[in-house]
């Protein structure tokens, strides 16, 4: 009782101050919480162990998944969620995919009598049903998907904590609600794009998961950027075939929720999936991977999932079936050449996100668009709007 006590105190102080709650004090849902307190919020964090919550609460730090980052005084954290919940405006999820349902189980008769949109920080399909994260939210909540919203991007989270500048994506399929989700999140130092298409954006944080673990087992191996790039780019068409055939739009994938994504995730060691691919591309194996790994790698458990959705709509997906076979024991991470894969040996076109040959490919369209946008100080009005 004597650690609630300084909660009530700092809400009383900061009445003025939008209230919102993050659920999951992770490195991201703990870097999501600093955004919100460094855009102006008053962040509660609920944290599942009482040690972290009081380290948060007192030490205003979060040394095991965040060190050396100090976190606003506008954060606060309790392992009670109805503590957590209370008068919030906006509330943020950032627990792990396998875990969210029964999560929200807990969560749902606090949410009952508010209308507060519910953001979805989470980059996972559930194993068991290959729902995506909102799904999952609309189901165990039974609210309104207009209520709900999601954020991805390029967004590895000690870069962020360390406030180092980058961009996301806040997808609703309400555009009031992923406008005030988005006005809330954004800083000096993270910039928020909106945008209506919720099956793109939330597949694209998926999958760049997937082609993440392929890039770390061949880097793992020891294989060059020659090899990488050829997998990155595939992967892009891979992942534009597979959301696209799911009602996706395709210029989504080519944004910050893909191609963003895509590029920090399979390029950074501080990316949770890159590093298990280079743990599988040592040789270590799929256990003793999860074993080592200190966070959840989300493309570990939807490897399955994605391949099933994806025989279920005829799409190929090469690299991620080689990345099925290397977890499963069943290939050798040095013969992994997803991009090398065809039908048959007659030479073929360079395949399209559309399925087409030609026009120039997606990674170009997409390099076109980035630079667009930059021309445009940032600024897509035909896709990502801030």
């Amino acid at each position: 009782m004597g650690r609630r006590r300084p909660v009530a105190l700092t809400r009383r102080q900061d009445s003025s101050r939008p209230r919102v709650t993050v659920i999951g004090a992770g490195s991201w849902g703990t870097t999501f919480g600093k955004i919100l307190a460094d855009g102006g919020a008053h962040v509660t964090m609920w944290a599942r162990r009482p040690e972290l919550a009081a380290e948060i609460q007192e030490a205003k730090r979060n040394t095991e998944y965040l060190p050396g980052v100090n976190l606003p005084r506008g954060m606060s954290a309790t392992h009670h969620l109805s503590e957590a919940l209370e008068g919030a405006e906006q509330v943020y999820l950032s627990i792990p995919s396998q875990a969210v349902r029964q999560n929200l189980k807990a969560l749902r008769p606090l949410l009952l009598r508010t209308e507060a949109p519910v953001v979805s920080l989470m980059k996972g399909v559930e194993k068991r049903t290959g729902l995506r994260m909102s799904q999952v939210i609309e189901q165990e909540l039974h609210c309104d998907p207009a209520r709900i919203a999601v954020a991805s991007g390029p967004n590895l989270a000690l870069e962020i904590a360390r406030e180092q500048p980058t961009a996301a994506v806040i997808s609703s399929t309400d555009q009031d609600t992923a406008d005030a989700v988005a006005r809330r999140c954004r800083n000096r130092y993270f910039r928020t794009f909106v945008n209506t298409d919720v099956i793109g954006t939330e597949f694209g944080g998926v999958l760049k998961n997937l082609i993440a673990v392929a890039i770390g087992i061949v880097d793992g191996v020891g294989y060059g950027e020659n090899t990488k790039a050829s997998i990155i780019t595939r992967g892009l068409v891979e992942m534009t075939d597979f959301a696209v055939a799911y009602g996706a739009q395709p210029g989504t994938l080519q944004g910050l929720a893909g191609l963003g994504d895509l590029i920090a995730t399979c390029q950074s060691p501080l990316s949770r999936n890159n590093t298990a691919g280079r743990l599988l591309g040592q040789g270590y194996s799929f256990q003793d991977v999860v074993k080592q790994m200190q966070q959840t790698a989300e493309g570990l458990a939807s490897v399955a999932p994605i391949l099933q959705l994806a025989r279920e709509v005829g799409v190929q997906m090469p690299i991620v079936e080689q990345v099925k076979m290397v977890l499963d024991g069943t290939m050798d991470p040095r013969d992994i050449a997803p991009h090398l894969t065809t039908d048959d040996d007659t030479p073929q076109g360079e395949r399209t996100q559309h399925g087409q040959a030609g026009g120039g490919g997606a990674l170009r369209r997409s390099l076109q668009r980035a630079f667009d946008q930059f021309r445009h100080g940032g600024r897509d009005p035909a896709r990502d709007r801030s």
